[in-house]
């Protein structure tokens, strides 16, 4: 139980902060519409449905506040870098950004749908209080407004009976109107958001994903209309509602009590949201700003299984291990941007990507580089990039441990390329400085052809550290997870080798998947009473798994073994 606090524990602590201000708000809310005098008469006409509304449309405002600060990448990085407010275990945190922005959008959709239903009973009973037969406090509240001098409490001023009443509401109220087009767009963007539109379809959700926009102005105007009135503060001084609606028939007369008076409570949404809008709009500029400097591409390499490296050069672009990037290229298109790791370091004098081609924006990108063709492309030809970034990530970390585990899966590897090509120049110069002692990396791929653009880089760093007497420095493990019959025994005759048959490395190529426990446990009893940073580039199911081995793993006391899990999110 030790380590469940260092991994997951602060992660824990903010969802269930975020959770309880949910809970408070949403039962303040109710409370705040279900007891008061103020909505005695609005109750009368809407029942418990008035306070169901408005609950969640007070939690709604509080996320909608927050659902564009994760997304806000330049805010982060700055507080990320900032080592003045940002502790290691605050920047772990900031890594969970994405995760963070889908609960809030999971939550957004719930209180939609409980603000959405509640106001459709409120719209019925609205529509047919006014309708109603006269000799019931309803139809006499609705009545209100109709002659001079009396404010109305029901917003429904038409004689229409339902559904023709509900239907005229949705679509010519202003509350109707924007409710309808708000919960359109919400329904479109996380329909749109699942993992398997993401991966198959990204320009589908991509776009779809812009109608935020329409969300966010829809719902700072939805409350204009003020629809949901209340008696005024000067009215409930001279008309109880709690005892004056015994005798409403008698309202207005000498004697009796007067007229009560309603106003509509004033839009609040803006309040919550005008900062975030604020925020995110400022980043957007600065996203603009910076893609609108001049990328020049000077290398683009082909390498095996379908993927391209594009090795660029920006004026005034600083890098660290492990950051990421957005590219444009607008001559696929015009929009689009894509997130990618980048596997330079920061001691070279460009920055580059990997690019495995697996969609049409990807296809794209490689036939606009002329790797589809035969011939040299000349540089002149290569198209014009767009690029927004560096973006920190977990990665970022990997030099504040002494002893590391880095786990990458198939095109995963491309933030680990960064870190080693990092360390490999800082032994190349002086490394005495450097706190990292030891490297426990580990590749996990199905193909063969995908460890060739990698091997190279392993090789230098393999030598590199054998000639500085210092081969204990990176231990690598490299996992074949995919392969036939007729590649195993290729691999069986040639096992005694010197170097390995597929990378061309020193330590063979191991086959199947680790054996995590035992990795785990072996590591633990080589550096007793360490932190030990685990970085992961993979898929959730492989983050789930070494997650639940550091958390196991680690020690209760305080001085024992702590695994340190990270994983890498954009």
């Amino acid at each position: 139980m030790g380590n469940w606090v260092e991994n997951e524990g602060l992660s824990i602590f903010v969802v269930l902060v975020w959770l309880g201000l949910n809970v408070f708000l949403f039962w303040w809310y109710y409370l705040a519409y279900d007891v008061p005098p103020k909505f005695f008469y609005t109750r009368v006409l809407l029942g418990r449905a008035l306070a169901l509304a408005r609950a969640p449309a007070a939690c709604l405002n509080f996320n909608c506040m927050l659902i564009l600060l994760p997304v806000c990448r330049n805010l982060l990085s700055f507080l990320r870098g900032s080592s003045a407010c940002c502790s290691t275990r605050v920047r772990r945190q900031l890594d969970r950004n994405l995760t963070f922005h889908k609960m809030v959008a999971w939550m957004i959709a719930l209180h939609t749908a409980i603000h959405t239903i509640a106001h459709l009973f409120n719209v019925e009973w609205s529509v047919q209080a006014r309708v109603e037969k006269k000799g019931t406090l309803a139809a006499a509240l609705s009545s209100l407004g109709d002659n001079p001098n009396e404010s109305y409490i029901n917003f429904f001023r038409k004689n229409i009976e339902n559904p023709i009443g509900g239907l005229y509401v949705a679509f010519t109220y202003l509350a109707g109107l924007t409710g309808v087009i708000i919960t359109l767009a919400l329904i479109l963007i996380i329909t749109s958001s699942t993992k398997t539109i993401r991966r198959s379809y990204f320009e589908v959700f991509w776009y779809t994903h812009h109608l935020f926009v329409i969300f966010f102005i829809g719902l700072v105007i939805h409350g204009a209309g003020r629809i949901v009135r209340g008696q005024t503060a000067e009215s409930l001084a001279v008309h109880n509602p709690e005892i004056c609606y015994k005798n409403f028939t008698h309202w207005g007369k000498k004697g009796a009590c007067p007229i009560p008076q309603f106003s509509g409570n004033p839009p609040m949404t803006w309040k919550w949201v005008v900062g975030p809008m604020f925020l995110y709009l400022c980043e957007r500029l600065v996203r603009f700003w910076r893609s609108q400097q001049k990328v020049v591409i000077t290398k683009v390499v082909i390498h095996p299984f379908k993927t391209i490296e594009l090795q660029m050069m920006k004026k005034g672009f600083k890098m660290e291990v492990g950051q990421y990037i957005f590219v444009k290229c607008p001559a696929v298109s015009k929009l689009e941007w894509h997130p990618f790791t980048l596997t330079s370091a920061p001691e070279e004098d460009y920055f580059s990507i990997h690019v495995r081609i697996v969609g049409d924006w990807t296809e794209g990108l490689f036939n606009a580089c002329g790797c589809d063709k035969q011939e040299f492309q000349e540089a002149w030809k290569l198209p014009k990039i767009a690029v927004d970034g560096p973006f920190g990530t977990a990665s970022e970390d990997v030099f504040s441990y002494e002893t590391v585990m880095l786990v990458g899966a198939g095109i995963g590897v491309t933030p680990f390329a960064s870190v080693l090509k990092s360390v490999w120049y800082k032994y190349c110069h002086d490394a005495t400085n450097l706190k990292l002692k030891k490297i426990y990396f580990y590749w996990l791929c199905r193909d063969t052809h995908a460890f060739e653009w990698f091997a190279d880089l392993l090789q230098s760093l393999e030598a590199q550290m054998q000639e500085r007497n210092n081969a204990e420095f990176l231990s690598y493990n490299i996992y074949l997870t995919g392969w036939d019959e007729s590649q195993a025994t290729h691999f069986v005759v040639h096992h005694e080798e010197e170097k390995d048959v597929i990378t061309g490395l020193k330590q063979k190529t191991l086959y199947g998947r680790p054996n995590w426990e035992n990795e785990f446990k072996t590591i633990a009893g080589k550096h007793p009473g360490s932190r030990i940073g685990v970085f992961l580039c993979g898929p959730e199911g492989l983050a789930d798994t070494l997650n639940k081995q550091s958390i196991s793993n680690s020690e209760a006391d305080p001085r024992g073994v702590h695994f340190i899990f990270n994983k890498e999110n954009f």
